[in-house]
């Protein structure tokens, strides 16, 4: 589990994050641009955005196609992650820091599923995308080229991934809890699709029941960093989701989801939380499955 390097290694330390050590602030990132045992990798939602400009020596994730199995409509299995992190000249030790837009959405997912794999070393670079950007920092349109590398990846780690019959088994169990990541919008049933996921199309729209809605990007700033930990102890629970809860946060993709996974789990240490992937594609789809709108 990520959290075994030092407070040193350039993170927030002022916060009293679980696990601070998963967040490096832009200055590191711009300190350690050129260090060989660091990957930096962009993932937006809009995968346009790497080729307009990216951090000097970013690798593009695409989650379309990189991470997403044509075929079964399923993350990738254990041979395409190594694959992938060969392409890239990612090692078993290698530290990896993921940025994009969206509040770091699909940062978020990519460190979700990089953790799904078992890989130890991963960061999310706070503020993502934006924060680089506003900050002026420099960006490039080159692509930068690896020599393949070693790659050794562990069966999937499935304690943090849900799938629907947990959802089902927490809809009978009162002490579990549902996190909605989804907007107010969509967890209402105003919305049959997202129009950044014109493919993912459900029959049935609303939220699963007792489902609490705290939309992820209530958990970070205008500037797309992450608030502080009390700020988000305060939101979580007064919402009643509480570390001594076994909670399951969904959203349309996943990727939301996993940004509520992120904040939950390494921000704040709840042990028991488990990013349902399927979310509302999923579940929007499944005959007889209960709503609420």
């Amino acid at each position: 589990m990520p959290g075994t390097e030092t407070a040193s290694s350039g993170m927030n330390a002022a916060s009293d994050y679980a696990y601070p050590e998963v967040l490096v602030e832009t200055d590191w990132v711009a300190e350690h641009l050129n260090d060989p045992h660091i990957r930096l990798i962009e993932v937006d939602a809009d995968v346009s955005l790497y080729e307009v400009g990216h951090i000097p020596g970013a690798v593009k994730l695409d989650w379309h196609a990189d991470i997403q199995d044509q075929l079964t409509h399923d993350v990738v299995d254990q041979a395409s992650f190594e694959r992938l992190m060969k392409q890239w000249s990612i090692a078993n030790d290698t530290t990896i820091v993921f940025y994009g837009d969206q509040h770091n959405w699909y940062a978020c997912y990519a460190f979700w599923l990089f953790t799904l794999y078992c890989h130890q070393k991963l960061k999310i670079m706070n503020g993502g995308r934006r924060k680089w950007k506003t900050e002026q920092r420099s960006m490039t349109s080159e692509v930068p080229h690896f020599a393949p590398t070693t790659y050794r990846a562990q069966q999937p780690d499935k304690r943090i991934r849900a799938y629907r019959d947990n959802v089902i088994y927490a809809l009978k169990n009162p002490g579990r809890r549902l996190v909605d990541a989804r907007s107010p919008q969509e967890y209402a049933g105003e919305l049959l699709y997202m129009v950044e996921y014109p493919r993912e199309r459900v029959q049935r729209v609303g939220h699963i029941p007792g489902a609490k809605n705290i939309p992820c990007v209530t958990a970070t700033r205008a500037d797309g960093t992450f608030k502080s930990a009390e700020e988000l102890r305060q939101i979580y629970g007064g919402h009643d989701v509480t570390p001594d809860k076994e909670v399951i946060a969904y959203c349309w993709l996943g990727e939301r989801s996993a940004h509520t996974w992120f904040v939950l789990t390494k921000l704040l240490g709840y042990p028991r939380v488990r990013n349902y992937d399927g979310s509302w594609a999923e579940w929007g789809n499944i005959v007889g499955a209960p709503i609420e709108r």
